[in-house]
């Protein structure tokens, strides 16, 4: 649960970054029009702003996609500027209306810091949820909803859509991290994983509120919203990176991305249990698709983006069909 290929800011799981500063605007507004066109600070009160991203129009009751951008990444994560081909957040905002935002510490692809209003860490699930509740009433927006989350927001997702069951109609699932992937590792590798992915000192110094998570808490967070609402019928699409973490996790150790203490064979423990990590999880959604041939990394929306496109127009075909299936 990687990218492909290292990068100044590298999302959960398997962390390394080099984390640059730079100034950034953020003009506050709370915009309302259901097809305005949105990438500004909204009001969110208690002194907060949340930078948004809205576009397109939900037609004839449409639903709107929201996309939720994986642990410590930023809105530009759904049309990153070095991506190939065409991106989620314009290709899906042609169709429907669809938002993303920038939830507090989080980091852009060049670096810059989040444009929203700091909080103190670490953030969980039920936090990313709240916020989408205060950004959602700010800007009088209405359900439906489908979401598209990546790596640690499909623990958001998750929570979100426990809470908002008659509003939530399907979900894209984008090799996200899951209480399902602890399940599948032993209390050795999870001790492992953790520090692993847990923020540097240096990360910290260079950016003091970087978004960050204490997994356990944010995974039984996850545990305890879907035992009182378990997962309900809907479309859901399980997509899985396919780029292999046991030829990865060495060129990480050798160029200083992770930690020299990490086994140079803990590639082969991600590769294993990710797999059944995102099997279990489709199998919490009778009916659900899982793509494992991606044919890219962690990132998938940036390495295939049309898989990314092509799962989210499956589930809103799907709902507009009335299935709960993305079959």
């Amino acid at each position: 649960m990687t990218p492909t290929r290292p990068a100044r800011r590298l999302p959960v799981a398997l962390l390394g970054a080099v984390l640059g500063l730079a100034v950034v605007g953020t003009a506050c507004s709370t915009p309302t029009a259901s097809s305005a066109t949105i990438a500004e600070n909204v009001d969110i009160g208690g002194g907060r702003t949340v930078y948004v991203e809205c576009h397109g129009e939900a037609r004839n009751g449409a639903p709107t996609v929201l996309l939720m951008s994986g642990s410590g990444t930023a809105s530009d994560l759904w049309h990153a500027p070095e991506q190939e081909g065409p991106n989620v957040y314009d290709t899906i905002g042609a169709q429907t209306r669809t938002c993303t935002l920038d939830r507090p510490g989080v980091q852009y692809l060049d670096g810059a810091p989040s444009r929203s209003t700091p909080v103190a860490q670490p953030t969980g699930p039920q936090d990313g949820a709240r916020d989408w509740d205060s950004v959602i009433d700010a800007l009088g927006m209405e359900g439906p909803y489908v979401i598209a989350a990546h790596s640690f927001a499909g623990n958001i997702a998750r929570v979100f859509a426990a809470e908002h069951p008659d509003e939530v109609k399907g979900i894209v699932f984008v090799d996200v991290l899951s209480p399902e992937l602890r399940a599948s590792m032993t209390p050795a590798e999870w001790a492992v994983w953790v520090p692993a992915n847990n923020r540097t000192p240096e990360q910290l110094a260079a950016y003091p509120d970087l978004e960050r998570q204490d997994f356990d808490v944010s995974l039984d967070e996850v545990v305890a919203t879907e035992a009182k609402v378990p997962p309900s019928p809907k479309p859901v699409v399980v997509l899985q990176a396919s780029v292999k973490f046991d030829q990865l996790v060495p060129q990480y150790l050798d160029e200083g991305f992770l930690p020299a203490w990490v086994p140079r064979d803990f590639g082969q423990v991600i590769d294993r249990t990710n797999a059944t990590a995102q099997t279990k999880l489709a199998s919490e959604y009778p009916g659900s698709k899982h793509i494992t041939d991606t044919n890219a990394g962690h990132n998938i929306m940036i390495d295939s983006g049309p898989i990314v496109i092509k799962a989210i127009e499956d589930v809103l075909a799907a709902v507009e069909a009335g299935r709960t299936t993305a079959s």
